[in-house]
């Protein structure tokens, strides 16, 4: 029976309230070893990944979030607001979307996947930066911002061709960008939402949401149909760049550990799994992973 989940609004100031288990720590050499005894390793990725591509993370190193909630599922769908106040984010944050290149920990476990050591690589980013670095075998678990649909007849447009469908719209629209936020939008003032102009379906006139899961939404039966197959399939699985505050990784994880895989992660600060991980390395992933990358040649 395929599970549905949701993504829930999870406040956690300190991980230590959530469990008092901290993760035995390895080093580098000891994570390389392990990641060449298991030959169906999955890899489950986080924002850690992409920090050091211009994209910020959502949590700060306990767990806490750095910036303003996301925008709940349901709030977008029956609020024009709300749509707007996503919108006019997007639309300024976009560009940095676009430009945002894969780093050292993209680009190592592509390599590591065309070595024959990666089997399944699992993505909660919405960026596509794993797979602009060449990775083959992913699934996203939270879909992609590159892809929007229109919720009333499925349409899809890409996301560049939305974008100027939204310049041609706001040729008089002007914001200050106070911050830049995860997932592709940026920081306004409350000031500069009600002069923004929100692009209707080309096809239909209906409202245009972004291929993504949002905050409150399920993750689609089909995907999560594949997840739990690549579960099932893999020997081991190694968590990257990610706290697992989120129910959606943090199943994955715990799934895996109750089905007696061994399971390892690399983070810069603690995990809401730590309890089940087999051991942990703490710091930058990409560093991390440049350096296991050597130890295995």
């Amino acid at each position: 029976m395929t599970m549905s989940i949701h993504l829930a609004r999870i406040r956690i100031p300190r991980f230590r309230e959530q469990n008092g288990i901290d993760a035995p720590t390895a080093t580098v050499a000891e994570l390389a070893r392990w990641i060449k005894e298991h030959k169906r390793l999955l890899v489950l990725t986080g924002a850690g990944c992409s920090t050091a591509s211009g994209i910020p993370a959502y949590r700060d190193n306990s767990g806490s979030w750095q910036r303003r909630d996301p925008i709940m599922y349901q709030d977008f769908l029956h609020s024009a607001k709300i749509r707007r106040r996503y919108w006019a984010r997007s639309f300024l944050g976009w560009p940095l979307m676009q430009q945002a290149k894969p780093n050292n920990s993209h680009i190592v476990l592509a390599t590591l996947e065309q070595q024959g050591r990666v089997a399944q690589l699992i993505t909660q980013n919405v960026d596509n930066l794993h797979r602009s670095a060449g990775h083959a075998n992913y699934i996203n678990l939270h879909g992609a911002l590159s892809d929007v649909t229109c919720l009333q007849c499925q349409q899809h447009l890409s996301r560049d061709r939305l974008q100027e469908l939204l310049s041609d719209i706001n040729t008089q629209w002007q914001a200050e960008v106070l911050g830049i936020n995860p997932d592709g939008d940026v920081e306004l003032d409350k000031q500069a939402y009600p002069g923004f102009n929100v692009a209707d379906c080309p096809n239909c006139s209906g409202t245009l949401k972004p291929r993504v899961v949002f905050f409150g939404e399920s993750v689609p039966p089909a995907r999560m149909q594949r997840v739990n197959q690549a579960i099932n399939a893999c020997d081991a699985v190694l968590a990257v760049g990610t706290s697992l505050v989120v129910w959606s990784g943090y199943r994955i994880v715990r799934d895996a550990a109750n089905a007696g895989l061994p399971v390892a992660a690399i983070n810069n600060g603690r995990t809401r799994a730590d309890n089940f991980l087999q051991f942990k390395l703490d710091g930058d992933c990409g560093d991390r992973l440049m350096s296991v990358l050597e130890v295995i040649g």
